[in-house]
């Protein structure tokens, strides 16, 4: 049941780019890893309370396509704690009727790490309430392109007419497809871009960007977020929070 924010209508699908965890940790004297580390802990302390306030869709920038870029060890790490949390996120999606779902190119990912991620979304896929997406080895570019090869080769063997492409047809092909487009997008620690992120499905979001660092963003921080979210006009898509 979604708990009650005064009255504040709740974004169906809010996205977040979770910034700042390198910086978090250098504030601190830490490794950078021990601010990866803090942000998993984040990651799973929202979901828990996006849940409660009746969010229906989280997704979360949980790896790019240029992450890979990164020194060797960092990207090392990521994919541990990938794997750690992993078997936590059961536990979580589990205890709180969320359904897990990925998206992005995964094959570029280790075996090991393909199969836990086929666990996650294979045993909570009856799960009815909150659906947690998580963006791995995610670039809004890619999943076009990857669409559109796709598509090229769906017209290619008749099974679609050029002619008949629409944005819903497009939108049937990226990895998203059944899900609603994000109303809020939120980002961290201050940074004013998109870092190639959901391209196509952020066209109509409100975005919404804090100085806050990733690893301290709390229910304080996401009540601001869905407060602001409120405060904007919008008269499009049935929605409507202000006026």
């Amino acid at each position: 049941m979604a708990e009650e924010l005064n009255g504040l209508v709740i974004p169906q699908h809010v996205a977040l780019i979770l910034d700042g965890n390198g910086r978090w940790a250098k504030k601190r004297g830490l490794p950078r890893t021990a601010g990866h580390k803090k942000g998993c802990e984040a990651v799973e302390n929202i979901v828990e309370v996006a849940a409660r306030m009746g969010i229906r869709y989280l997704t979360v920038y949980g790896f790019s396509t240029e992450n890979w870029k990164r020194p060797e060890e960092e990207v090392s790490t990521l994919m541990q704690l990938f794997r750690f949390y992993a078997k936590r996120l059961q536990k979580i999606a589990m205890a709180n009727n969320v359904r897990v779902r990925m998206i992005g190119e995964r094959s570029r990912f280790a075996p090991d790490l393909q199969k836990a991620i086929e666990g996650l979304e294979t045993s909570t896929k009856d799960n009815t309430g909150l659906t947690f997406v998580i963006a791995v080895n995610y670039g809004g570019r890619d999943e076009i392109t990857r669409a559109v090869r796709r598509m090229t080769q769906d017209a290619k063997n008749g099974i679609i007419e050029p002619s008949d492409i629409t944005e819903e047809t497009v939108a049937s092909y990226l990895d998203t497809a059944g899900m609603p487009d994000p109303d809020l997008m939120i980002r961290t620690s201050g940074e004013l871009r998109l870092s190639n992120y959901l391209l196509w499905q952020l066209a109509y979001a409100e975005f919404y960007v804090t100085d806050c660092l990733w690893p301290d963003f709390d229910r304080e921080e996401l009540e601001n977020a869905i407060r602001a979210f409120n405060r904007r006009d919008r008269r499009f898509g049935g929605i409507k929070t202000n006026g």
